[in-house]
């Protein structure tokens, strides 16, 4: 990547001796987001007695959405997920035909979890920070995917234009799962955010967490594919988040 920026605030900063994963592991256990790897192979689902159930309820509305608009798309993709995570969502992608899936992910416990849990041959799960670099030698990649992870880069237009980089020609890249502000609500949420970080004991995390402004997304030929303020969508019991495609 040609900013150092992003490279700092996923996985590689140092603080007090700690890293960026030290905190998130810490981070993830105390939000009760750290999952056994049954749990894991069986997600978005997870039972309603879940702490968590609500937050999945919705994750699975996304993951759908997205996987029946590549389904209809009826030709080979290759797809990036940028943040996999655990690999739940590369996986369900991964059942999609005549597809390959990368997920790329900073912190390696949850990079070797996928690994363990999710074993296709049109699916790999490998540990490092998002750059055009880390693919210099590597196919070109057909969709981009962030799925709740856009808040661990300080700069949208940046990210974006890197991501822009590795795609073919006619590539996109997908947004979901993501919170967005109103520069009337930027402040406040900022405030939250850090209140958050401190009250679990975490106080260096706020600064690794960013908040971008939906206007941002102007700046690159879009498409909202689902925006949850809708009528229809708040008649139906669609919630979530924006789900945005962005061109180059």
């Amino acid at each position: 990547m040609k900013t150092s920026h992003a490279s700092v605030s996923q996985h590689t900063l140092l603080v007090a001796g700690e890293t960026f994963e030290d905190m998130y592991t810490v981070l993830r256990n105390k939000e009760g987001r750290t999952y056994t790897d049954e749990q894991v192979a069986l997600l978005p689902y997870i039972k309603p007695e879940h702490p968590n159930e609500k937050e999945w309820k919705i994750r699975t509305q996304s993951s759908d959405r997205l996987v029946n608009h590549l389904q209809k798309q009826r030709k080979p993709l290759n797809i990036l997920e940028v943040g996999s995570g655990n690999g739940w969502l590369s996986a369900k992608l991964a059942k999609i035909e005549n597809v390959k899936v990368t997920g790329l992910e900073p912190n390696n416990i949850e990079t070797e979890q996928a690994q363990r849990v999710f074993k296709k041959s049109n699916l790999r799960f490998i540990t490092g920070n998002f750059s055009e670099q880390l693919f210099k030698d590597q196919p070109k990649f057909d969709v981009i995917i962030f799925a709740a992870s856009l808040q661990y880069f300080p700069i949208f237009k940046e990210v974006i234009e890197n991501a822009f980089a590795l795609l073919n020609p006619n590539g996109y890249l997908h947004i979901l799962d993501t919170n967005f502000y109103k520069e009337d609500e930027l402040q406040i949420a900022k405030e939250r955010c850090v209140a958050y970080f401190n009250a679990l004991g975490l106080p260096l995390m706020s600064g690794n967490y960013f908040h971008h402004l939906f206007n941002e997304i102007y700046s690159f030929k879009h498409k909202i594919m689902f925006s949850p303020h809708t009528l229809w969508n708040k008649l139906t019991h669609q919630q979530g988040f924006y789900w945005i495609i962005l061109k180059p």
